[in-house]
Parts: C-alpha cells; sequence; structure tokens
C-alpha cells in the first residue's frame, strides 16, 4: 500500500494538488533551459530575440491555451476528434475530466499549461537567427490554441488515439514530436540561414557561448524530473518508479551521445553528449512508466546515439538549417521513443511475448501524428508568407536581430 492511499481523501487531494504544483514550477524553468540552449548555439547577435520568443511562448501559450486550447483538448468528446466543451472558462463548467480527479483542477489546468508552452517553444530554436517575430508570435498562438490542443484530444483527452489503445505516458509523440513537426516545416519554409550553405555543402555557423548551451541542457534534465513523475498526477509508486527510469534513461543517453561522437568524430563533443542525454530524455517519455529499468536504459542509450545521425541527415542530405537541432532531437527522439515502448513495454511490449498488436498501435499514432501536423503547419506558414512574411530581409538577418527587432543588443561592452 503506497502512502498517499493511506491517508483520508482529503489529504491525498492536497499532497497531490501540491506535488503536481511543484513539478509545474519545474517544467515552468524548462523555459529557462530551452532559451539557454537556443541561445548559447546561436550568435550573440540574436540572443535577446531568441530569450524573447521563449517568454513569449509562456506568455502567449498559457492565455491562449486556457480560453481555446483547455477545451478542445479536454472539452467532452466529439467523434475521437476534439473538444467540444471548457472554452473561455474552464475552471468554471462542468466537464468530465473533472469527475474523479485526485487533485485540484485549478493544479491540473497549471501543469496542462506548461506542457503547451513547451511543445510551442520547440519551435524557436530551429528557425532562430531569421525568422519574423510577429509572425512568430502568430505561430505559437496557432500552435497553443489549436494544434496541440487537437493532438492532445487524441492522445490523452479521450479521443480516437487513446480509444484504439495508443499510449504516451509524457509526451515523447503528443509533446515532443509534436513541437518537432511544426519546427521542421518552419525550418523548410522559411529557408537557411545566410551563409549555411555553399555550393550544395553545409558550412558550420558556431553558437556564441557554449557553456550557456551545456547549462540549458541541464536546466532542462532537472525540469524533466517534473515533466516525467508529474505526468502520473499524482504521488504514488509510479512517481517514484519514473524518476529511476528518467535518470537512467538520460544518463545512458548522455554516454551513448559522447562515445558514438567521438567514435565519428575523433573527438568528445560536449555539445552531442549533451544533446545525446536529452536525446535519452526525450526518448524514454512514452515508456517512462511502463518499461524496465534496462528497458529504459536501452532506450535512452539508442536515442542518444541516433542523435548524432538524424542531426547530419537533417543538416547535410536535407539541407535544412536546425541551429539547435530540435527537430532531431525532439522528433527523431520522439518517434524512436514512442515506438520502441511497442518493444520494452513490460505489459504489452513485443519483447516480453505480448504480440505486435500494441506495436501496431504506436506506429499508427507517430504516423497520424505526423501526417497532422505537417499539413496544418505548412497551411500556417504559407499564409503567414503571404501575408505577414516569415523572414527578415537580409540587412536585418546579418545585422542580427536583436538590433533590427529589438532595438537593442545582448551585448553592448563587445559591440565594435
Amino acid at each position: 500500500m503506497d502512502f498517499v492511499s493511506m491517508l483520508t481523501e482529503e489529504n491525498a487531494y492536497m499532497l497531490n494538488s501540491v506535488w503536481v504544483m511543484t513539478a509545474a514550477a519545474l517544467v515552468f524553468f524548462m523555459q529557462a533551459g530551452f532559451a539557454c540552449m537556443e541561445s548559447g548555439f546561436a550568435r550573440s547577435k540574436n540572443a535577446c530575440n531568441i530569450w524573447l520568443k521563449n517568454f513569449c511562448d509562456f506568455c502567449v501559450g498559457a492565455l491562449v491555451y486556457y480560453f481555446i486550447g483547455f477545451g478542445l483538448m479536454y472539452g467532452d468528446d466529439w467523434n475521437g476528434i476534439i473538444g467540444v466543451s471548457g472554452f473561455f472558462n474552464p475552471l468554471d463548467q462542468n466537464l468530465q475530466i473533472w469527475e474523479g480527479m485526485s487533485l485540484s483542477p485549478k493544479i491540473f489546468l497549471l501543469y496542462q499549461t506548461m506542457f503547451c508552452a513547451t511543445t510551442a517553444t520547440i519551435i524557436s530554436g530551429s528557425v532562430a537567427e531569421r525568422f519574423k517575430f510577429k509572425s512568430y508570435l502568430v505561430v505559437s498562438c496557432v500552435m497553443t490554441g489549436l494544434i496541440y490542443p487537437v493532438i492532445g484530444h487524441w492522445i490523452w483527452g479521450g479521443g480516437w488515439l487513446s480509444q484504439i489503445g495508443f499510449s504516451d505516458f509524457a509526451g515523447s509523440t503528443a509533446v515532443h514530436t509534436v513541437g518537432a513537426y511544426a519546427a521542421l516545416m518552419g525550418a523548410f519554409m522559411v529557408g537557411p540561414r545566410i551563409g549555411k550553405y555553399k555550393n550544395g555543402k553545409s558550412r558550420a555557423i558556431p553558437g556564441h557561448n557554449i557553456p550557456m548551451g551545456i547549462m540549458g541542457a541541464f536546466i532542462l534534465w532537472l525540469g524533466w524530473y517534473g515533466f516525467n513523475p508529474g505526468s502520473e498526477l499524482a504521488l504514488d509508486e509510479v512517481t517514484f518508479y519514473t524518476t529511476i527510469t528518467t535518470t537512467m534513461a538520460a544518463c545512458a543517453g548522455g554516454l551513448s551521445g559522447l562515445f558514438v561522437s567521438w567514435a565519428k568524430y575523433k573527438k568528445p563533443d560536449p555539445t552531442l553528449a549533451v544533446n545525446g542525454a536529452l536525446a535519452g530524455l526525450v526518448g524514454i517519455c512514452t515508456g517512462v512508466a511502463s518499461v524496465s529499468y534496462i528497458g529504459s536504459m536501452i532506450i535512452g542509450a539508442i536515442c542518444g546515439g541516433l542523435i548524432i545521425f538524424t542531426l547530419e541527415f537533417v543538416d547535410k542530405k536535407l539541407h535544412i538549417d536546425d541551429p539547435v537541432g530540435a527537430i532531431s532531437l525532439h522528433g527523431g527522439s520522439g518517434i524512436t521513443g514512442t515506438i520502441l515502448a511497442g518493444f520494452f513495454s513490460v505489459e504489452q511490449g513485443l519483447l516480453y511475448g505480448n504480440g505486435v498488436s500494441y506495436l501496431l498501435v504506436q506506429l499508427i499514432g507517430v504516423v497520424s501524428v505526423g501526417v497532422f501536423c505537417l499539413i496544418v503547419t505548412f497551411l500556417l506558414y504559407s499564409i503567414l508568407k503571404k501575408t505577414l512574411g516569415i523572414r527578415v530581409t537580409e540587412e536585418e538577418e546579418l545585422a542580427g536581430l536583436d538590433l533590427e527587432e529589438h532595438g537593442m543588443v545582448a551585448y553592448p561592452d563587445y559591440m565594435k
């Protein structure tokens, strides 16, 4: 018997609420981690722009999700596609999602808001250094008010994917691949940075502060202890279990990224090591509560090593300029982790003699989410391209978005 089950119903309600509120704060802190990582791996002339985009992702996302997104995601189900209630004032409506909930609805809304904002901010890094700020705000609105909530309803809100048995405990697909598909389409539609490709060959554009980028990775890892254990939405043995599988996947992913990059490039690369750890964290989100400890290490190691090759594929083969590797990190690892859960889930996985049905359902989920996100984001960027525009001018890009779009620079003491 776990500790919470021995408490009175009222005390369990309060304890669960306090824990999930704490987890929500940890997930919120991930916004700072994204901002550090993205700005550190980009050039100094765009640092303020990147930080402001991450800041606005949350400010915009929290309000849009409250008024529109939450209802689409958790409102009463309509044909397994969207929710159709809970708009504008979800906490004051008698929604089915509130029935039997063992924590405060206010904290549930808060926690889901954090996930929504995290999904949106994945786009920021992939389109960094050349995307118009006003158009980015529109993208953030559509992501948090439509795209993420619809997929969230399919998976977590009682929609058709959950009805056929698709599972995604903490969002390898619902959060990470959704953000990555939007990032992929955004980077493709806006085009590469000036000077990134010459004569068909990729040219490195070094970031201005690698230690800041690595510090961002540490902050993200810390936030993941709210992201994965918090997804249980209660304080129980599953919560505690996921802290270990989360840690093991991250460590295995970090070492895998380190040694694979060391073997491939002949030197241990700190940026690829930390990206390997983050890849392990993304990959384990789906199966974090259902795989064994060894299974979590294997998933983390696979994702951490695979990202070395997906980064190179996106950059050198597809010629899609992603300054921080968000597409590979969140997309490649999210897809891989979702599928690997079909193999390593102790109760449903193929490797435990449970047949292929669960694995097939996971594949259906990955494909359907990808098709929806790519179509909708293509339409979104196309409309923006023909109206507000999505790319800054060549002069603005060369001068830096900090100065041209915001009238300031991040490091004035070093300006010539």
